[in-house]
């Protein structure tokens, strides 16, 4: 079988915010940036990896989502405990600098995790949270 992961799905609260952070602070490309009705889902994604995209979208744009759904939903945003993704990179230090440099919030330094990897964290605009592994 031959499958691969073609996008994933983070919500984004405030989109020039998002798009700042995905596009000038972790350098992904911009490959869409579509409004409807007021809201606006933007796609980005690693330089050479056409293939592989996140969607920022707004958090509630399911018609099927309920009033107390969709305050429950900006509610965990805001604690930044609503949705998150796990990226790699072969130079952590060298992203996790230039995410410092940028003033994202930082969660987590690079560390040693007891579970085999060397990783860091950052929370973006929206926060979501968003780890970033080494690969070795």
């Amino acid at each position: 079988m031959d499958i691969t992961i073609h996008a994933s799905f983070l919500p984004h609260d405030d989109p020039d915010a998002c798009l700042a952070f995905y596009r000038d602070a972790l350098g992904f490309e911009v490959r869409d940036d579509v409004g409807y009705e007021g809201m606006r889902w933007i796609r980005v994604g690693p330089p050479g990896q056409p293939g592989t995209s996140i969607v920022l979208q707004p958090p509630a744009a399911d018609p099927g989502i309920t009033e107390d759904e969709r305050r429950t939903i900006a509610e965990m945003m805001a604690k930044g405990t609503f949705a998150g993704i796990v990226l790699a990179t072969p130079d952590l230090d060298g992203v996790f600098k230039r995410l410092q440099d940028s003033g994202a919030e930082i969660v987590q330094e690079p560390a040693e995790q007891p579970y085999g990897v060397r990783d860091c964290a950052v929370r973006d605009p929206a926060g979501n949270l968003i780890r970033i592994e080494e690969r070795r």
